[in-house]
């Protein structure tokens, strides 16, 4: 490769495309909340003037992503012409002139459409990093010396709980026996656990399938959703025990449906089943909510665990603070990419609170790994009680898909984040222009959208 300079590495193109993929007509990813599901991104594409592109994403499930898309485009001009070596000498001051243009932080700040558009640019802005340096995310951030990786984070909201000199030293103590972490990720992998079988829509028939196929596969953890009728949840629960064992840890999610009081009494309802957590029990803005929520569920043994809509580090802060969560679940997509991810595993290392990231979706199960495999070899240095969500969907749509084996994230080996779609994908799915959207709108599966 030429040799890298503040010229061939100018920033000369940000492209971004709508891609929906139409899984709402199996009820895939169907929940008490999100009923009809349209698995969908926001796809970025930066590319340099040597020609070198970083792909980057942001998860959405169907309308809206246009919005997303338009967000988006409002900032590429905070990008182009920008030389990449410059943003990544100083990536935590680049990423503060995101979030921070004067204008455009009035529609969130750090929250909202706005902060999803910072996500999909920053996430691909990081894999290109790790292209150009010819490395995995995960293998690019682990190489990274306590100093260089602090300054990627923009620390302004959160210093009264977690200072640069605080995390730095973190750091520093995690860097003994990095590489035994290194060699024993690279043999056995990551655990992970499944909510493919779980999908509110899915039939009773589907249910014991799937819970069947993925004991076979290796997995001891599934997920369920529930909340829209306790008679209904209680009989799943009881189908899959009844399949999986009492050996094996099962968790449910009810995906912001309930009130306060609600979810209490319906989780006293699921007691029964030995849950490991209720995931997203109340409106993802409401900490003190989920803090009176996890302090009545503590004394039965099922922990509280959010993070996905969870909107910034901030938020992030005062469930921490609030003694709110059991497990933390970071969302590659949902706050301002890995900059500000990175913020939110320091804090809960601090707090002690285990991080167990949410995946799914399109591209999160591709990217979380990488982030929490960082953490393991430079942070937390354990994987007990650690996991990551797992489901099995839209994996064949890109060029590095995760590979899976025994149930366990294998360590990514090819350069960047994993976030590059095949170009047969591109084709086929960008919305509404797509030979397979053409398709569904012809047979009447979709209606043709209005086009403004």
């Amino acid at each position: 490769m030429a040799k890298l300079t503040k010229e061939n590495l100018k920033i000369v193109d940000l492209d971004v495309k709508d891609i929906r993929f139409p899984t709402s007509l199996g009820l895939h990813g169907s929940d008490a909340m999100h009923t009809d599901a349209d698995y969908s991104c926001a796809y970025v594409t930066i590319r340099v003037s040597q020609g070198t592109e970083g792909h980057g994403l942001v998860f959405t499930i169907g309308r809206g992503t246009e919005v997303v898309v338009k967000a988006i485009r409002s900032m590429a001009y905070l990008v182009e012409g920008e030389s990449a070596i410059d943003i990544y000498k100083n990536f935590a001051q680049f990423w503060r002139t995101l979030t921070s243009e004067s204008q455009l932080r009035w529609i969130g700040p750090e929250k909202g459409v706005i902060h999803l558009a910072t996500a999909a640019i920053v996430n691909a802005l990081w894999d290109l990093w790790a292209v150009l340096l010819n490395k995995p995310l995960w293998r690019l951030l682990v190489d990274m010396d306590p100093e260089q990786l602090i300054s990627t984070i923009d620390f302004r909201y959160i210093t009264d709980v977690i200072t640069k000199e605080e995390a730095l030293n973190m750091l520093k103590d995690a860097q003994s026996h990095k590489e035994s972490r290194i060699t024993e990720l690279q043999s056995n992998g990551y655990p992970a656990y499944t909510t493919q079988v779980g999908w509110l829509g899915y039939s009773q028939d589907e249910l014991e399938t799937l819970c069947h196929k993925y004991l076979d596969l290796g997995f001891t953890a599934f997920k369920i959703k529930v909340g829209q009728n306790l008679e209904n949840d209680i009989n799943r629960c009881t189908i899959v025990r009844s399949i999986i064992g009492w050996d094996k840890q099962l968790m449910v999610d009810a995906n912001q449906i309930w009130d306060v009081n609600q979810a209490i009494e319906w989780m006293k309802q699921l007691a029964q089943f030995k849950l490991l957590w209720i995931e997203e029990p109340t409106s993802p803005d409401d900490i003190l909510g989920h803090a009176t929520i996890a302090k009545a569920l503590k004394p039965l043994g099922i922990g509280v665990a959010s993070g996905e809509m969870i909107c910034n580090r901030i938020m992030f802060k005062q469930f921490l603070q609030a003694e709110a969560l059991e497990f933390c679940q970071i969302d590659s997509c949902r706050i301002g990419g890995v900059n500000e991810i990175l913020a939110v595993y320091l804090m809960a290392r601090k707090f002690g609170v285990k991080v167990c990231p949410h995946a799914g979706g399109v591209g999160l199960c591709e990217m979380v790994q990488h982030l929490q495999m960082w953490d393991y070899v430079s942070l937390s240095k354990s994987m007990d009680g650690r996991i990551i969500e797992y489901v099995d969907q839209q994996h064949e749509h890109f060029v590095n898909p995760v590979i899976m084996k025994n149930a366990k994230y294998q360590a990514p080996t090819a350069p960047g984040y994993s976030t590059t779609f095949t170009k047969n994908t591109i084709e086929k799915y960008e919305y509404p222009t797509g030979t397979e959207w053409q398709s569904m709108f012809a047979k009447g599966l979709f209606p043709t959208p209005k086009m403004n």
